[in-house]
């Protein structure tokens, strides 16, 4: 009995007991299906997620005030943070790596134009802004370029306020009440829609320091620098951290790279993949015992038929691979059958639900579909073994 004929047995036993091949093999495309269609979903919302993050671009420095890291003693009085100013924003200008620099401080506030108002969110934001997240002005123009201490009362509109506000009128030249502060409208932003939660279009631009004046803050709540795609990370960072040391004579400040950020949050969407994919192995791991018990169940029924292939010269060896190729093949069937019916799916629910980020990673699919093999080996190794332990004579008796 050469390899051939061994594979034909194989389909042969499979195809006597339809029935029960199907529900063994179906236990096993479920479990392969549940692993696509959920790494799928997962993989599409790590895409998702990426990409809204890495929009505004990637060579970015964020610094904050005070220092997230603590060493050493208490400091007590002396040891309160030092807030961020304009002037530090101006003073990271000379940095060799800076291409901009934004200094950035947002509130709510209840703005009113033409007799309607509503509340919105309000961006402090120098004129670098733009430049350094990618922003782009659909009407009119961003922030200009004024002195940073006493900027003029200008505002941007986000795309969704123009339109609640002004309706199809063209807001340039209007006045905007932020707080109890008058503003001209230069420009509106275009349409950003939902980034991380965040409704940019539902919002306002005004200059950083005239923000300060309506929440009454004293300091910035951040400063970001954009610094050429090329550059080291490390000397940038060392860059910013020397003018900074210089200007307030300690570390009282957080530099946080936008590529560390994007380093731990692909960290932890890789194990919210792997856990989701987890969770469908379970499923895979119940078609997997119901096939060790179909194994089971077969060389019971089919003891008669074992002696009679013994008896007929089959060794034990080719007994043990008999059983051995007709699990794989079962298994195999199952995985394939999983991989139609799991990528089925997940193209149905990108197709359907367009809210909803699929995406095959197709890695994932075939190590499934290479599991379900070493499922169908692992589930008929005991079997296969047991059927060429009968002995013939005892075998054909059974009968």
């Amino acid at each position: 009995m050469n390899t051939v004929d061994t594979l034909r047995f194989a389909f042969r036993s499979l195809t006597a007991h339809r029935l029960r091949t199907f529900l063994s093999a179906s236990g096993i495309a479920i479990g392969i299906a549940a692993v696509i269609l959920l790494t799928s979903i997962g993989e599409g919302i790590q895409r998702f997620v990426l990409s809204e993050f890495t929009q505004f671009g990637t060579n970015i420095l964020n610094v904050t005030p005070g220092k997230i890291t603590t060493h050493g003693g208490s400091l007590g009085a002396i040891g309160s943070a030092r807030l961020l100013t304009i002037e530090d924003s101006l003073a990271l200008k000379h940095s060799r790596y800076a291409q901009y620099i934004n200094a950035s401080v947002m509130g709510n506030a209840e703005i009113r134009a033409l007799g309607r108002s509503r509340r919105v969110t309000v961006y402090g934001q120098s004129p670098d802004f733009a430049q350094v997240f990618n922003m782009k002005v659909a009407v009119g123009q961003f922030l200009p370029a004024d002195d940073p201490r006493n900027p003029r009362a200008y505002v941007v509109l986000g795309s969704k306020v123009r339109t609640e506000l002004f309706g199809n009128r063209n807001p340039l030249g209007a006045i905007l009440q932020v707080g109890n502060s008058r503003f001209r409208v230069i420009g509106v932003m275009e349409s950003k829609g939902q980034v991380l939660g965040f409704d940019l279009d539902d919002t306002v631009f005004i200059p950083t320091t005239r923000a300060l004046e309506v929440f009454n803050r004293e300091g910035v709540m951040e400063i970001n620098i954009a610094y050429p795609p090329e550059a080291p990370l490390h000397a940038v960072i060392e860059d910013i951290h020397r003018i900074l040391i210089a200007r307030h004579g300690r570390e009282d400040f957080t530099i946080t790279p936008q590529q560390q950020m994007l380093s731990t949050l692909t960290t932890v969407l890789d194990v919210l993949k792997f856990a989701v994919a987890a969770l469908g192995g379970i499923s895979l791991l119940v078609g997997a015992v119901g096939m060790v018990t179909l194994m089971h169940i077969a060389v019971a029924e089919r003891v008669a038929e074992i002696g009679l292939l013994t008896a007929l010269g089959a060794t034990r060896n080719r007994i043990r691979i008999l059983f051995l190729m007709e699990s794989t093949v079962l298994s195999t069937l199952g995985g394939l059958g999983g991989l139609a019916m799991g990528t089925g799916i997940a193209w149905l629910l990108k197709l359907w639900v367009s809210g909803l980020p699929v995406n095959t990673p197709w890695d994932y699919v075939l190590g499934a579909l290479g599991l379900s093999v070493l499922i169908g080996l692992a589930a008929g190794v005991i079997p296969a073994m047991q059927a060429a332990r009968l002995d013939p004579v005892d075998a054909l008796r059974a009968e």
